[in-house]
């Protein structure tokens, strides 16, 4: 069977490439394909047990069989969780990742509705220090399409929770520095407290299982966050 692989963030970096194909024998899983791969640095050894994987751009288990043709995403750690009221309508949602500058009044409008009471938004921004440094520059990177599949799981979840259906968020890639926006969501709702409460969801949300990633740049190197911490240093 032949399997394309792609590789993100810590992953890439050490393996030098971002996809590849392979093939490999019938029966094979998800899991067994991604300790192979590991197995060629051994950095990614201890990486691997918090590495997650994507078939096709969902969210799998490790013990998942493969099919011919199969794309497998491997994910390192992404970088970062009232009574509901039914909006009238349809879902409204915007979901994307762009390299261009965030607009806020982009995701505003997007859920803007006379039905809604409250618009909650959020912007999240680089910081000029983490860490006890100075932060140079954040280098995000993402899977789009699969990022953009789970920020719409996400509002699905905001929809079964609050019973809230205008949700929108954009999320930057690229090298950004100290104050540009990385990241602008906006929630709207017939009251605020399921606004605020939707919108603080949505945010925690997509630090745990959207595949995005940041790299801080300090004057003295480079860190992933998220991933650096799950392998054993100086290995």
């Amino acid at each position: 069977m032949k399997i394309t692989l792609r590789y993100f963030a810590l992953w890439r970096e050490e393996l030098g490439r971002d996809e590849e194909t392979r093939e490999v024998a019938p029966g094979t899983t998800a899991g067994a394909l991604a300790d192979v791969v590991a197995a060629e640095r051994p950095r990614l050894v201890g990486l691997r047990r918090a590495t997650l994987l994507m078939v096709n751009q969902e969210y799998v288990p490790a013990s998942t069989p493969l099919q011919d043709g199969d794309e497998v995403a491997v994910i390192p750690p992404v970088s970062g969780g009232s009574g509901a009221e039914e909006m009238p309508g349809e879902r409204r949602w915007l979901f994307k990742v762009v390299a261009t500058p965030l607009d806020l009044d982009e995701v505003v409008a997007a859920v803007a509705d006379p039905a809604c009471g409250a618009i909650v938004s959020f912007i999240g921004t680089v910081r000029d220090h983490s860490l006890g440094k100075a932060v140079t520059a954040l280098d995000y990177e993402a899977y789009p399409a699969a990022a953009e599949k789970m920020m719409a799981q996400i509002g699905v979840e905001i929809a079964d929770r609050w019973g809230i259906t205008r949700v929108a968020v954009i999320h930057r890639t690229g090298q950004l520095t100290a104050g540009e926006a990385s990241v602008v969501m906006a929630v709207a709702a017939p009251h605020r407290q399921g606004a605020f409460e939707a919108c603080a969801y949505l945010i925690d949300r997509l630090k745990q299982i959207v595949p995005i990633w940041k790299k801080e740049a300090y004057s003295d190197g480079a860190v992933w966050i998220g991933s650096e911490a799950d392998y054993p240093r100086g290995q």
